[in-house]
């Protein structure tokens, strides 16, 4: 499942060289786990544009998580790499006829190049090709305005279908907000034959 995606002129591949990417094991989650954190929690995440810490205090994901993405039945974590090195990760989970998006992080210095967009275009044709499911499915945290604004632009819609925060569950972080949400977004997936 290993695959090289080398954009020639666009930002990712003038800033980033060529991206591969790989299906994580089990001997990546050290590398996974720090990923994921910079990219949502701490003072290091604020380089970024996906940080969390103005809503989020403690953890995003752990070791114990990340295995149960890896090992989980239907479920692939893709790994992206340049010249070997991880710089971004995302969740991919086949959900019936959908498939279930999450995990997703960009090392914080590399975003806002288009290695985003170029990442979940490859999910999106890896998830049809893989279970042949014809949307996509997320859920952000309703107060993320500008990322929902993100997916948006790729193709996501705003369901209106949200769930709660699952306050007292530290494993997922310790809010300085009490009403965060999710809310589902979706996309139809094309017919991976066309």
């Amino acid at each position: 499942m290993d695959t090289a995606t080398p954009v020639p002129g666009t930002a990712e591949h003038r800033e980033t060289g060529t991206v591969t990417y790989r299906q994580a094991v089990l001997d990546d989650v050290p590398v996974v786990v720090p990923l994921v954190e910079s990219a949502y929690r701490g003072d290091a995440s604020r380089a970024g544009w996906t940080t969390e810490a103005d809503l989020l205090d403690g953890q995003r994901t752990d070791p114990q998580g990340v295995a149960a993405v890896i090992s989980a039945p239907g479920s692939v974590l893709l790994l992206v790499e340049r010249d070997g090195e991880t710089v971004a990760c995302c969740q991919l989970e086949h959900r019936g006829e959908a498939a279930y998006f999450g995990m997703f992080a960009v090392r914080p210095e590399l975003q806002g190049a288009g290695l985003g967009k170029a990442i979940i275009a490859e999910a999106e044709r890896r998830v049809r090709a893989l279970w042949d499911v014809r949307e996509m499915h997320m859920t952000v945290i309703t107060a993320r305005a500008e990322l929902i604004a993100w997916y948006e632009r790729r193709g996501y819609r705003r369901t209106g279908e949200t769930s709660p925060f699952p306050y007292g569950d530290e494993r997922f972080g310790l809010p300085r907000r009490e009403d965060l949400r999710f809310e589902l977004l979706v996309k139809p997936l094309a017919d991976p034959l066309v």
